[in-house]
């Protein structure tokens, strides 16, 4: 049981590790991400490409169908607020 308990703190402590690591690296990419799409929506008419309203409606919590251009808009408003606090 000694061998097989050490065996499983190690892949315990490992996993813990590269959970800490990678989940620093996804906060980076959620930030460039939220900016990219905020750089593209700029300018454009509300019923954006269907990736940037996926990405609209998974902040938001509803269906893309059921989306307004005033809801959009606070999505993308609450997005500039988390890039800005990123940026400072």
């Amino acid at each position: 049981m000694g061998m097989r308990r050490i065996g499983s703190t190690q892949r315990k402590t490992s996993r813990d590790k590269a959970k800490r690591r990678n989940g620093r690296r996804k906060a980076r990419e959620r930030v460039s991400r939220d900016r990219r799409i905020i750089d593209l929506v700029q300018g454009k008419p509300f019923p954006y490409e269907p990736w940037i309203m996926g990405w609209i409606c998974a902040q938001n919590g509803k269906r893309s169908r059921s989306m307004t251009q005033a809801e959009a808009d606070q999505v993308l408003d609450q997005a500039r607020a988390r890039v800005a606090a990123q940026a400072s």
